[in-house]
């Protein structure tokens, strides 16, 4: 620790710190949604060959996903990158009021633009860091799309696309400081009602209302609620509601349920359960139903000693960050325009232990957890109380905060990957804890064999 080779690290970061500003800058500018990301991912993988990766694109069978690789022989260390928007949030920047930029566009209320920015950077700095030193060493960055909803590196590991990487890394955007230490399994399930049309008024006893049973559905998955584990989570958006018709008995409508739990086991149990509520509403109506699971994620794993390892470097890099008076005026107008209940100040520095960490999202970061050990991290990007998913998120993601929060993830990540690279020992202690936190378990996805990426 705090070695000659440390001190250059942090130089060549600094020196390069405005090149990715841009490019963070110009994906938030695209603002792609799920599998869309052409402009993006292109921007990215160019900027790669720029600096002498080699970049396959297209990897897994998707289109905007790709790999860039640079350097020989091990250990291998993969950098998750991700660029992909969220549907409905474009907002102006620096704007403490909603106000889209285009109505209905997609914008980046989870910072991806931030995300695969950052860990591009740790990656470029480390590969020119391995080039003057001469030291051995594989820095493979992973063009990772539709992190949102589309369960993106799920397909990437069904087609191997990480077989052969050693360790994989990344951080997330965040109003705190800390480990990615856990996140829930999830399905994505979609529930198609058909029944038969009719004249609601004429004719009714002729219908078969597939509108009744989605609605008999929801009902009957609220009151199974009382029924399962506190930590289990069921939500559903209506896709279909059959038209917009009332005198008409709807033949056809769907609705879309996200099941959350701490472990895939658990969601796979739950979604049986719910199966069964949506086959007794379909019973109950006269109508039929079709079941499709579009999209599913594990719950993350952290091998102890890779998680220890990251909380030191984070603590390291968050102790360097500093922000400027204007800095933190410019949190304050967000907090008092867009916070959650308790924020207590503008910018948290402070570094959250991660036995007390809790976690209400999924993330197919979790996917690629279970067949490389991987560690994630938090970085503050923005004011605190930011609601993630909100216009507010997107307005602050051009700010010198954001890029602040970039920079210090990218060098934490950078110091991990320096650790792993440097010693045997670790590296070997980081596979026996990975196989601990297994504990035997085997990796299996809930998407089914024949879905595709992006099929809903």
């Amino acid at each position: 620790e705090g070695t000659a080779m440390d001190e250059r690290l942090k130089a060549i970061l600094k020196s390069h710190e405005k090149e990715f500003e841009a490019v963070s800058d110009q994906i938030w500018d695209f603002a792609e949604c799920r599998f869309q990301e052409v402009k993006s991912a292109e921007l990215q993988a160019k900027f790669l060959e720029a600096r002498n990766f080699k970049v396959t694109r297209g990897i897994g069978g998707i289109p905007t996903a790709f790999r860039a690789e640079w350097g020989g022989g091990g250990p291998v260390i993969g950098f998750l990158g991700e660029y992909d928007a969220l549907p409905g949030l474009s907002q102006k920047a620096d704007c403490t009021e909603e106000s889209p930029l285009i109505p209905g566009a997609c914008g980046h209320g989870c910072g991806h633009h931030l995300l695969g920015s950052g860990n591009m950077e740790a990656a470029c700095a480390l590969a020119e860091y391995l080039q003057e030193s001469g030291e051995p060493g594989t820095v493979v960055y992973f063009g990772c799309p539709a992190e949102e909803s589309g369960a993106g590196k799920a397909f990437m590991v069904r087609e191997g696309c990480f077989d052969g990487v050693d360790f994989c890394l990344t951080w997330h955007p965040n109003v705190y400081n800390g480990l990615m230490y856990r996140s829930l399994a999830n399905a994505r399930v979609i529930f198609k009602f058909s029944g038969v049309a009719s004249h609601a008024a004429a004719a009714p006893e002729k219908g078969r209302s597939a509108l009744d049973s989605c609605e008999i559905m929801n009902v009957g998955v609220n009151y199974l609620r009382e029924h399962v584990s506190t930590d289990v989570r069921m939500h559903y958006a209506y896709l279909d509601a059959g038209g917009t018709a009332p005198n008409v008995v709807q033949p056809h409508a769907a609705v879309l349920y996200a099941l959350r739990a701490p472990e895939t086991a658990q969601v796979q149990e739950v979604y049986g359960r719910v199966l069964d509520v949506a086959r007794g509403a379909a019973l109950i109506c006269g109508t039929k139903a079709e079941v499709q699971v579009v999209s599913a994620y594990a719950n993350t794993l952290v091998p102890k000693s890779l998680g220890d390892l990251a909380l030191r470097c984070v603590k390291e890099a968050v102790a360097e960050a500093a922000y400027t008076p204007e800095e933190e005026a410019y949190a304050e107008k967000f907090v008092t325009v867009g916070s959650q209940p308790g924020a207590k100040t503008a910018l948290d520095r402070a570094v959250e232990d991660p036995a007390a960490a809790k976690m209400g999202g999924s993330t197919d970061v979790g996917d690629v957890s279970w067949v490389v050990p991987t560690v994630g991290i938090y970085a503050t990007t923005y004011a605190a109380g930011t609601v993630m998913h909100g216009w507010t998120a997107v307005a602050q993601g051009r700010s010198s905060i954001a890029k602040k929060g970039m920079h210090t993830a990218a060098k934490a990540m950078s110091a991990i990957a320096m650790e792993i690279l440097r010693r045997p020992e670790l590296r070997e202690q980081i596979e026996k804890d990975f196989e601990t936190v297994k504990d035997g378990r085997v990796y299996k996805t809930l998407i089914p064999d024949g879905m595709k990426p992006g099929m809903f």
